[in-house]
């Protein structure tokens, strides 16, 4: 016989907007080092990757705060109110 589920354990908070800034933060670096390191023209494409990387990460830095306070806009508007006895 199997013993019953335990309930699943709240979601845990997390910094996402740190994430966001951390991962654009590695990309600017990578950018002024591969700045700093005069690459081959060949290789010059690395350094719009950099640019995009940064783009987006701060796109999502921006993005984040706003998509977490609508999910838990949704998330109150769902949940049942309690009735008053």
């Amino acid at each position: 016989m199997t013993r019953p589920r335990r309930p699943d354990p709240p979601p845990m908070q997390t910094n996402d907007v740190g994430v966001a800034l951390a991962g654009t933060a590695g990309w600017a670096v990578t950018l002024v080092v591969l700045l700093i390191a005069d690459l081959p023209r060949d290789d010059r494409w690395w350094l719009w990757v950099c640019a995009a990387g940064i783009v987006i990460g701060l796109f999502g830095s921006w993005y984040i705060p706003r998509l977490q306070a609508a999910r838990a806009k949704e998330s109150n508007r769902r949940k049942p109110k309690a009735t008053e006895e």
